[in-house]
């Protein structure tokens, strides 16, 4: 027979149910009081890195001797003492960036370097001793075929937009494109060179070019399709070498690699190159950039969505590269963010609107998520876009402050990753706290060990780090602002992390 309600025995089942329901619930309850843990195996490594974290220095008037920022931007970047920065006179300012403005004429060349040395020179001094990427990036419009000559200010500062104008050179070989781009490196290595009409240049420099990128954005500028790049670059390639035979080469550059994947194809295969062209090195760029009416705290969820696109087409191109030309390296050397109101800045009256310091901790959270990432597809340098922006040039990339020089938190997060990791580092197989926080473990060449935390997100969080007691977190956050990495021991195994904070987490060595 059943028991009946009323009958001790009854009463007894029900107790011991109750109290094992109000057990398992307190379990469930202490469970969910507890952060998710990262799980690090140290002994289990993924991947050695190949990955190197720069910066990109893009020419632009507040980098010129006598401006306000001028000391204060350079003693930041001889301290970063990056390796692979890229270096790019461009388009916005022909004097700063074309040598040869005019055609030779009437017995005379325009060979000019005066405004366009201090730069340079400045540039290449404060990375001395570590290996840099030059980028020319402007060619002399009066190498292409124009419905009129192209017209630039007299004053070097002035911007201008319209200078990059033409499809076809005037020269389809582009022999003359090369030999201009010879004379320019010549001028920076050998101490000079002999002009078009015959006549001898001197410089004081003998400077050692470790890279040389043909071209910037193509797809942009000039609007070139992957046969007629090809041969630029060969020509310049092939000039070049006769000149400064060390140099190693980069190609391709565009804006928009997952819209050209013929490009890749094309330039990769090294049947469509002249023989003897190097293929040392290709790149390309990345932008996250919010829809114009997107709102500010949307944008901790929408950038890592556009960057996971973006990692996705890195992963497409890396399968091209290995196909047809597996020596060939990868420098993604332009990563950034512009903002929405920047998109505006060529209207009329535009004003530019002020940055958050939160928007540039999300700009440092993202760059050190794609370094993460990049590292473990074996990518080798990752640039950050651009040491100066400024209004009217992109404030929204800067990683400075353009009034002051003073780094931000972007040039902060680059330091950071700068400092603690680099090629010939074991990745390590890491665990994911869930989808708010990345982590990535990393075994230094010097046995050190290491773990990289991004706060994905706008609010602090915390995560378990299982032996963390004792450990050394570095990190920059918004309480760091525009200051170097702060320190703090970890007294316990839980770790918090404030919004969009980026952080290395020494831990005791076994």
């Amino acid at each position: 027979m059943g028991a009946s309600p009323g009958k001790p025995e009854a009463i007894t089942v029900r107790l011991t149910a109750l109290f094992l329901a109000v057990r398992g619930l307190s379990g469930l309850l202490a469970a969910a009081d507890v952060p998710p843990a990262v799980n690090i195996s140290w002994d289990v490594v993924s991947r050695v890195s190949r990955t190197t974290p720069t910066l990109q220095v893009v020419v632009n008037p507040p980098l010129r001797r006598g401006s306000k920022i001028h000391d204060r931007v350079f003693e930041a970047l001889r301290d970063l003492a990056p390796d692979y920065a890229r270096y790019v006179p461009w388009l916005p300012y022909p004097r700063l960036a074309v040598a040869e403005l005019q055609p030779p004429a009437g017995g005379r060349s325009s060979w000019d370097f005066s405004v366009i040395d201090p730069l340079t020179v400045d540039f290449l001094e404060a990375v001395k001793g570590h290996p840099a990427v030059l980028n020319f990036s402007t060619t002399p419009a009066w190498m292409w075929t124009t419905p009129e000559p192209v017209t630039y200010p007299d004053d070097p500062y002035q911007v201008v937009w319209n200078y990059t104008q033409g499809r076809e050179l005037r020269d389809p070989s582009a022999r003359e494109l090369g030999e201009y781009y010879a004379r320019l490196v010549s001028w920076y290595t050998r101490g000079g060179f002999v002009d078009e009409l015959g006549k001898r240049h001197d410089s004081p420099h003998h400077y050692k070019l470790d890279w040389w990128e043909v071209l910037n954005e193509p797809d942009l500028e000039h609007r070139l399709g992957p046969e007629q790049y090809t041969k630029i670059y060969d020509a310049i390639a092939a000039a070049i070498h006769g000149v400064s035979p060390g140099t190693k080469f980069v190609g391709i550059s565009v804006a928009a690699p997952s819209r050209l994947p013929q490009m890749f194809e094309y330039f990769l295969n090294p049947r469509n190159h002249k023989a003897g062209v190097p293929l040392d090195a290709i790149s390309y760029h990345y932008y996250y950039s919010p829809a114009t009416d997107e709102p500010v705290e949307a944008q901790q969820y929408t950038v890592w969505d556009q960057t996971n696109g973006f990692l996705n087409s890195v992963r497409y191109i890396e399968a091209i590269r290995q196909r047809l030309s597996p020596g060939t390296i990868t420098m993604i050397n332009e990563v950034g963010a512009i903002s929405a109101d920047d998109r505006k800045q060529g209207q009329p009256g535009h004003v530019t609107q002020p940055i958050p310091n939160s928007y540039w901790n999300l700009c440092g959270a993202m760059y050190a998520w794609m370094f993460g990432e990049l590292a473990n597809m074996g990518i080798e340098v990752v640039g950050a876009s651009q040491l100066v922006g400024y209004p009217t040039q992109y404030p929204s990339v800067s990683l400075v402050d353009w009034e002051t020089g003073q780094p931000n938190a972007r040039f902060w997060v680059l330091k950071l990753l700068r400092d603690n990791f680099g090629p010939g580092d074991k990745l390590v197989r890491t665990s994911q706290p869930g989808a708010v926080v990345y982590a990535q473990g990393f075994v230094t060449r010097g046995g050190a060990r290491r773990l990289l935390l991004v706060n994905r997100r706008n609010q602090t969080t915390e995560i378990t780090l299982p032996q963390a007691a004792g450990a050394t977190m570095h990190y920059v956050d918004e309480s760091t602002a525009f200051q170097p990495a702060a320190s703090a021991r970890l007294e316990s195994e839980s770790v918090k992390l404030a919004g969009f904070a980026v952080a290395v987490v020494e831990l005791p060595a076994r």
